[in-house]
């Protein structure tokens, strides 16, 4: 006894179940990845394991790739800089001076705005990084 099976085989390949799991997948990396903006001055930081990022009480120094310096989000020349952080310090000499220096930039160059900010009275140094490894 033979038995006879009326299943042929597909000819046409369905793509609405593909379709289905691309969906879902965008819709994880949409949901999952993080979009993070911040306004303001374009500084690559470079990166640590243990970042964290408090605001209050800090004077935030930022400088970049081509040695612009900005005191908090005001762009300032470097002969200017050690009046205008003395001014800072001298409401709160206990201030501490984060220093937000472009990757990129050479040691020598952030070793000389941190003598320009020792000179203008501040004790107390945070460079910036990112988080993450």
């Amino acid at each position: 006894m033979k038995i006879e099976t009326t299943h042929k085989p597909m000819v046409m390949f369905s793509t609405i179940s593909l379709t289905d799991i691309v969906l879902l997948l965008l819709i994880f990396f949409l949901l999952t990845s993080s979009f993070v903006v911040q306004p303001g001055i374009k500084v690559k930081l470079p990166k640590a394991a243990s970042g964290q990022q408090d605001d209050s009480n800090k004077i935030f120094l930022t400088v970049t790739k081509r040695e612009q310096i900005f005191l908090n989000q005001k762009q300032i020349s470097r002969d200017q800089l050690g009046t205008e952080l003395r001014k800072l310090l001298h409401k709160n000499p206990e201030k501490l001076v984060v220093i937000r220096a472009d990757k990129d930039l050479s040691l020598e160059a952030t070793i000389r705005i941190i003598d320009i900010a020792k000179l203008a009275g501040a004790e107390k140094f945070m460079i910036a990084t990112e988080a993450g490894l």
